[in-house]
Formats: C-alpha cells, structure tokens, sequence
C-alpha cells in the first residue's frame, strides 16, 4: 500500500508499531492473522494471547494491545478471527 493510500484509508496507521493482517488460513485450518513488529513479520497469531506474546517479544507492554496508536488491527479488531 503506498503512502497516500495508508493516510487516507481509516484502517490504517502507518506509525503503529504493530499490524495484524486479516484472517486468512495459513494452511492449518485454523483462522490466523499475520503479525509484524515495525514492519518485521514475526508470526502468525491464533488469538490475541499470541499477538500479546509477539508485542511482549519486542518489549512493548501488552496494555497498549488495544491502543490504536501502537496496534492496527487491519479489517477487523481484537474480536476477529473468523
């Protein structure tokens, strides 16, 4: 996505530190949501207990999982995994 489009699409924030992609299926069977650290994938998440251990990971508190500034959740927040 380029610049302009991140700043005009209400769904993105390019300066959070974390994104979690869409459900998709990896493969599993098993709805999942791509997770990257300042632009740096680094797994896949099957509940937010997993992007909470990624975040805990990069040493950034899990208190901010909800906070829009440092987490997108693209399509869909915490509460999505179908």
């Amino acid at each position: 996505m380029s610049d302009d489009a991140a700043r005009t699409n209400p769904e993105t924030n390019p300066d959070a530190q974390v994104t979690v992609s869409p459900v998709h299926d990896d493969g599993s069977g098993e709805p999942t949501r791509r997770v990257d650290v300042d632009g740096v994938p680094v797994g896949n998440a099957y509940s937010t207990g997993d992007v909470a251990e990624f975040m805990r990971r990069a040493g950034l508190g899990t208190a901010s999982l909800g906070d829009p500034a440092v987490v997108e959740w693209r399509h869909g927040g915490p509460d999505v995994w179908e």
